[in-house]
């Protein structure tokens, strides 16, 4: 089964992670344009569902087939690290993961940009 993953951070080109998706199909950039803040955790980001943020969360949409869909969810340590939800691109709906531990102390990426932090 292929499902498709709105990636924000790690997983992007050019990331740490990014190794994951080699399999993957790339179908191109995307923003979600209201409704998350993003979160720089150090090595990596947390997004969260915010609906007062006006600011834009950039990322990139791939197409995965079932094991690569597995592999992100131990990476992302789902559920109990990242939980799961479905949001629309231009290419459909796909699966962001949304960070589910406290983050107090932890700096905002205004920009809502990973990339450029």
């Amino acid at each position: 089964m292929m499902s498709l993953v709105f990636v924000y951070g790690t997983l992007r080109q050019g990331e740490s992670n990014h190794h994951l998706l080699v399999d993957a199909r790339f179908l191109g950039g995307a923003e979600l344009t209201t409704g998350y803040a993003l979160y720089d955790l150090g090595a990596y980001p947390g997004a969260v569902a915010d609906e007062s943020s006006a600011t834009a969360l950039y990322g990139e949409v791939y197409q995965v087939d079932t094991a690569t869909f597995e592999a992100l969810d131990r990476l992302e340590e789902y559920p109990t690290g990242y939980t799961r939800q479905l949001v629309v691109t231009p290419y459909g709906h796909a699966w962001v993961y949304l960070y589910l531990h406290s983050l107090d102390g932890m700096p905002r990426i205004t920009s809502g940009n990973w990339c450029q932090r």
